[in-house]
């Protein structure tokens, strides 16, 4: 049974040997940049002193976690974090289906495609470009938005949006929105693709309006697609995105823009304190496991898609 088995599972790997070849670099790059690491997290145990290394480090216990719960800053950070990262997430996945719905109700099929290439294109540009449009859109002298606001007379001055706290979490949202909808629209389009044309005659032939084809037919065929694509980025929760808070906070909106990654930075580089940062890191990954295997498991309950 065992040699069957054996052999089996070699005629497998034969057959998919191509495949095999062309995933081989990813997984590599997981295994260096991913796992490899994760002997760092050591570091979180010990008083870290980069001359003596990890083997030569004392050993502190859980001393670094209760400093960082009793760190004054940690509630403000999770705050932030969760409350950016949320509004993402609620922003980011309402916006790419419905502009997923909008794209493949779509007959136009030179007008869809030139829509899709126009807002998945943003995703490519790196933030750094990015958050230079975003302060150029909304600066003070001359900027698109206070332009257009004053114009239509809702604003009579320039406002200094990046300086006002109550608007950052939301230009953050909608900034990131701006930046990947276009690409969280594809993944929604794929699995649209794949929902029976008979469905969407018979609902026709039944008297169904377009709008009710898209409630009893779209919505239900990618319910599985949507329902793993939250399950996954709920897992993100505690990472509000470090390149777009880095480049976008000023002075004025330090207190809501300190997020969970830029705390950890700034303790490890900044201030040296290795294994207080390494202990946040940590944190953040048991958190991230925890709310994906608790909505995971949700899922299962509820008779749903799960991821695992």
């Amino acid at each position: 049974m065992g040699k069957n088995r054996k052999t089996t599972l070699l005629s497998e790997l034969g057959r998919n040997k191509t495949l095999l070849l062309m995933i081989s670099p990813f997984v590599i790059h997981l295994i260096i940049f991913c796992y490899v690491p994760i002997w760092g997290w050591v570091m979180a145990f010990q008083d870290y002193n980069p001359i003596a290394g990890i083997t030569g480090s004392p050993w502190v216990g859980l001393k670094h976690f209760k400093a960082l719960f009793a760190e004054p800053l940690f509630i403000k950070v999770i705050r932030n974090t969760l409350a950016i990262s949320t509004i993402k997430l609620v922003l980011g996945t309402t916006t790419s289906l419905f502009l997923a719905i909008l794209l493949n109700e779509t007959r136009h099929k030179y007008f869809k495609s030139v829509t899709q290439t126009i807002t998945s294109l943003p995703h490519f540009i790196s933030w750094v470009v990015t958050a230079n449009l975003v302060r150029e859109m909304l600066s003070t002298d001359g900027g698109m938005v206070n332009d257009f606001l004053m114009f239509i007379h809702i604003i009579d001055k320039p406002v200094l949006w990046l300086g006002v706290q109550k608007y950052f979490w939301w230009i953050m949202g909608w900034s990131s929105v701006w930046k990947e909808v276009g690409w969280g629209a594809i993944i929604y389009l794929a699995a649209m693709t794949g929902i029976d044309d008979q469905l969407y005659e018979a609902a026709k032939i039944d008297g169904a309006s377009r709008i009710q084809r898209i409630i009893h037919v779209t919505i239900p065929g990618i319910k599985s697609t949507f329902l793993i694509l939250l399950i996954m980025n709920i897992g993100y929760l505690l990472s509000a995105g470090y390149e777009q808070m880095f480049l976008l906070k000023s002075g004025l909106t330090q207190d809501v823009a300190q997020v969970f990654e830029l705390f950890a930075i700034e303790w490890g580089l900044n201030k040296l304190r290795y294994s207080f940062a390494t202990a946040s890191g940590i944190f953040a990954s048991v958190v991230s496991i925890t709310l994906i295997t608790v909505t995971n498991k949700l899922s299962h309950k509820l008779g749903e898609t799960a991821l695992f």
